[in-house]
């Protein structure tokens, strides 16, 4: 029974991104995030300064948790949900995850790297600078130690990250938050042309 009282069901980003609350709960975004048109985020989620949520993630924080850090970039078709009253879905800083990955219910450490279409499973964690590789499964209760690559379906331990991809990782946080940047800033009618690292 209500009392008639009609709430938003939405509310839109300045990017056009759409936030939605579970009972009563917004998500609460950094102003200096990026959020844009296409993404669905619901719930009991919070996005850090500088993260971008590109076209058509789903970010659903209904029966637990998301949090994401700063500087993390998740890209287009992502979809991350969690698991019943038991684990929530935890990204630190720097994280990149990569177009049409499913994360479950997992912890992604600072400076982690999910591939293309990756499926990352309830209670598990990839730690600093570990790698999944485009199209892995990690399977529950796995973790992924920091510097290692794994890879296949199921994901398996590979080999150590190089040196040159470690770099390169580190280097792409920074390059996508100045393309989402540069989105934004198209989005005012304002063309720059800043290069890209």
């Amino acid at each position: 029974m209500t009392d008639g009282t009609t709430y938003p069901l939405f509310r839109d980003t300045n990017l056009g991104g759409r936030l939605s609350p579970f009972k009563g709960q917004w998500p609460r975004i950094a102003e200096s995030a990026y959020v844009f048109h296409g993404a669905q985020v619901v719930g009991d989620v919070e996005i850090g300064e500088s993260t971008s949520v590109w076209h058509n993630c789903v970010l659903r924080g209904d029966v637990n948790l998301i949090r994401i850090g700063s500087r993390t970039n998740i890209q287009d078709g992502t979809v991350i949900h969690v698991s019943t009253n038991t684990y929530p879905t935890i990204v630190g800083d720097d994280v990149l995850i990569a177009h049409m990955a499913m994360l479950h219910g997992c912890t992604l450490e600072d400076n982690a790297f999910v591939g293309m279409g990756a499926i990352v499973m309830d209670n598990t964690v990839i730690e600093p600078d570990g790698m999944l590789a485009a199209g892995a499964m990690l399977t529950p209760g796995k973790r992924v130690r920091s510097g290692e690559l794994w890879a296949g379906s199921p994901a398996k331990f590979m080999r150590k990250v190089t040196p040159q991809e470690l770099e390169k990782n580190r280097s792409m946080a920074e390059h996508y938050r100045r393309l989402a940047e540069q989105h934004r800033l198209d989005s005012q009618g304002i063309a720059t042309d800043q290069p890209y690292p």
